[in-house]
């Protein structure tokens, strides 16, 4: 099957480490390592999550063996609960502790039950810190963490971050947790290396050229003692202007060969900011620069029947679409991917293709805009596939902060040396 796998010097041994938690279908952690992180471990509960990662060439992680030496070794693989794991092993060898902390306790379409959702992970995270004491931590969110009724919570998970080694007494409220962590983090004569330097964003994905609006909240964190304190996130890259520019001046609907749609045309514009374009759900199925004809997905040949030629790209019956859940338009970034049952089947799974007629999106096709390789496998029936990518951090923003994030501790390393 076609592929668009980049090459990789996989027998260096990359710019650092790191261990992967909740790890899901493997979003962050090909991020991390594309950016040239060598992961000692990867922890994840669900099975099919787990069968995704060892297609992909994970390994079942065996007590004593040896720790991965360069990019082209396998990952070693805990399949079960996070919080069942011993990180003591660890200690010393971490340079980053990444993961999507599970979002269902703050999901806008969750519960809302936040801080008393068994399904909390963030005290996991923060053990692991304390078990492992990394020079960086890298956590990834949904938007609903920013609500105003949990802002006294998340506060909180921010301090707790900061102070990792100050914890949380069994039975002890959060709240009255969280007056010891205020109190601790004024003191000034404590160990820099149990003390962590936390900033958090929101940010859009589209903004860094995942063809998907999504709202994420990123969480960074650097060890004291290494002094990135003056650390930013990365900077938007591309921009909705620029594509409005490119639709507005013809060259968008010229480069794809269709015709131009006026109901997409703006009539005043302000002047251009000089960034690429947003890229839209169009440019990923069907991307037109030359160099990239090779790796337009055709239409899929058959309902439950796959593409000969691309994987995961099978059809799929049914698509309808409601108020309230109208299809994506091919000619901006695709609505927000989603992991669980959301009403009627529609909206962020279906497309309205130029023919004016609708079709479900296949699953390359939802791998494509959350920038996953087209070699990257995923275990799995279709509605358990799709909920893996709708639960992934978008690989290309995933690899953005942890670029951003080596080229910190390789600068820290430089100056220190």
């Amino acid at each position: 099957m076609t592929s668009r796998k980049k090459p990789t010097a996989q027998a260096e041994p990359g710019v650092g480490t790191s261990i992967e938690l909740f790890t899901g279908g493997g979003g962050l952690a090909l991020a991390m390592h594309e950016a040239g992180f060598r992961h000692l471990l990867a922890v994840e509960l669900e099975r099919r999550a787990c069968g995704t990662l060892r297609l992909n060439g994970a390994v079942d992680y065996e007590k004593g063996s040896p720790l991965p030496k360069s990019l082209g070794d396998r990952w070693p693989l805990r399949q079960g609960d996070v919080r069942e794991v011993k990180f003591d092993r660890w200690l010393g060898e971490v340079d980053v502790v990444a993961g999507g902390v599970p979002c269902q306790p703050w999901s806008l379409g969750g519960a809302h039950k936040g801080f008393d959702d068994p399904r909390n992970l963030w005290p996991e995270l923060f053990r692991c810190a304390r078990e492992t004491r990394p020079r960086a931590i890298v956590a990834e969110n949904v938007k609903g963490l920013l609500r105003p009724s949990f802002k006294p919570y998340y506060d909180y998970i921010i301090r707790e971050l900061s102070a990792p080694f100050e914890q949380r007494i069994e039975g002890e409220d959060w709240r009255d947790h969280d007056k010891r962590l205020v109190k601790a983090l004024r003191a000034h004569d404590v160990d820099l290396t149990e003390r962590y330097d936390v900033k958090y964003k929101l940010v859009n994905a589209a903004d860094y050229g995942v063809p998907q609006v999504r709202w994420r909240v990123f969480v960074v964190a650097f060890r004291k003692d290494l002094g990135l304190a003056d650390w930013e996130f990365p900077e938007p890259t591309h921009s909705e202007l620029a594509l409005k520019h490119a639709q507005d001046s013809g060259e968008y609907w010229e480069e794809h060969g269709v015709p131009v749609r006026e109901d997409l045309l703006p009539e005043v514009l302000p002047l251009p900011d000089g960034k690429p374009r947003w890229r839209t759900l169009r440019d990923a199925i069907w991307p037109a620069s030359p160099e990239s004809r090779s790796l337009r997905l055709p239409e899929p040949v058959g309902d439950y029947i796959e593409h000969p030629d691309w994987l995961h790209h099978v059809g799929w019956p049914g698509a309808r679409q409601y108020p309230g859940h109208t299809p994506n338009d091919l000619d901006r970034p695709a609505k927000t991917v989603k992991a669980g049952v959301h009403g009627v089947p529609g909206g962020e799974s279906v497309v309205r293709l130029d023919d004016g007629s609708i079709r479900y999106m296949t699953v390359r096709e939802t791998a494509r805009v959350m920038t996953f390789r087209d070699d990257w496998r995923l275990d799995g029936p279709r509605g358990e596939q799709m909920r893996q990518l709708g639960n992934a951090v978008p690989v290309q923003l995933g690899q953005v902060m942890a670029e951003s994030v080596a080229k910190a501790l390789q600068q820290s390393s430089s100056e220190r040396a």
